[in-house]
């Protein structure tokens, strides 16, 4: 069997504030929307591979996500590993950096960590 990878959920509390970090953070645009009653579900891609960040919205949720001990996370290669770092320096959203390996972790509004990879 083959199989294709299409995207990756992550639940976030204030949509806009999250679009507006994957947008400014990793350049993710919104490439489509489903629009429920009780829910939104917004996918981001960077514009250059088929993967899809897909963000949901639950309307009546109050309350931040328990995401236990974090141990998971998604990884983006950047073209220009010092501006990107310059960029989320600036953002105050580096959370983790490991200089021996040449990455680094962001961390999003909902607590989720991004790993930052240069491109070899």
């Amino acid at each position: 069997m083959k199989s294709k990878f299409l995207h990756a959920n992550i639940n976030v509390l204030d949509l806009q504030k999250s679009m507006a970090f994957y947008e400014k953070a990793l350049g993710l645009k919104e490439v489509r929307r489903k629009e429920k009653p009780g829910f939104t579900l917004i996918y981001l891609g960077d514009g250059e591979t088929d993967f899809q960040l897909e963000l949901t919205w639950l309307k009546d949720r109050t309350e931040p996500y328990d995401l236990g001990d974090n141990e998971s996370h998604i990884a983006f290669q950047v073209d220009d590993y010092d501006a990107a770092h310059k960029l989320h320096e600036e953002m105050g959203c580096i959370c983790f950096e490991n200089p021996e390996m040449g990455i680094y972790f962001i961390e999003a509004p909902d607590g989720y960590w991004l790993e930052v990879l240069p491109r070899k």
